[in-house]
């Protein structure tokens, strides 16, 4: 009998490679943050998870929603829409929310361990 690890793990599985796209957006918005005319972009993270988790019912969904923009607190005159501090924040809770996510996974994947060798 073979184990289906896409059904072992769930959702947990979607989350932490969902927290790893976040963290790319986030980072890209860090690093272009004296770039004129760039607009940072972040991931709706619920709004995502809800549609794979409806895709994966065979629900219908609405949107594979990509990368959205941000809208500034402060608007800079070169086009720039880059709040290093707000990116700083999001940066570090997603980090935050990564851990979570892999210790969830490594939770799950310990008691297949223990169930696998009869623990």
């Amino acid at each position: 009998m073979s184990i289906n690890f896409k059904e072992a793990l769930g959702v947990s599985a979607d989350a932490l490679q969902l927290r790893a796209e976040r963290t790319r957006v986030l980072a890209a918005n860090i690093a272009n943050e004296s770039t004129p005319g760039y607009t940072a972009r972040d991931i709706d993270f619920a709004s995502v998870m809800q549609d794979q988790m409806d895709a994966e019912d065979g629900a219908p969904t609405l949107s594979a929603e990509g990368p959205l923009y941000r809208v500034p607190f402060h608007p800079s005159a070169d086009g720039n829409t880059v709040e290093i501090g707000v990116e700083q924040a999001a940066f570090s809770q997603n980090a935050s929310d990564f851990q979570t996510s892999l210790t969830f996974i490594n939770m799950k994947l310990r008691g297949l361990n223990k169930a696998i060798t009869g623990q």
